[in-house]
């Protein structure tokens, strides 16, 4: 399912306009990019987690050269995946 599709299940289930679904699809999704970007945690109960987690430096390879290479640290965007979620995708 890619954007457009998503926009078109929001509409027809909130009975509102792909207009009206869009802009409230790109509201939250700008509103969790904001808040995640800030270092803060966005929590949906059942749904699941967005927030920032650190990697630290590590040693890697070139795997064209076989070199080894020093890998910075970095901030990453992570999702955890709520309980909910998680029975519906794989149900016991």
């Amino acid at each position: 399912m890619n954007k457009g599709e998503l926009i078109d299940a929001i509409a027809q289930k909130a009975d509102v306009t792909k207009k009206e679904a869009d802009a409230i699809l790109s509201a939250m999704l700008d509103t969790i990019l904001e808040t995640v970007a800030t270092g803060d945690k966005v929590s949906l109960v059942g749904f699941g987690n967005f927030e920032v987690r650190d990697r630290q430096a590590r040693e890697g390879r070139n795997p064209k050269t076989g070199e080894t290479m020093q890998i910075p640290a970095t901030r990453v965007p992570a999702f955890s995946a709520g309980k909910s979620f998680k029975e519906r995708v794989a149900p016991k």
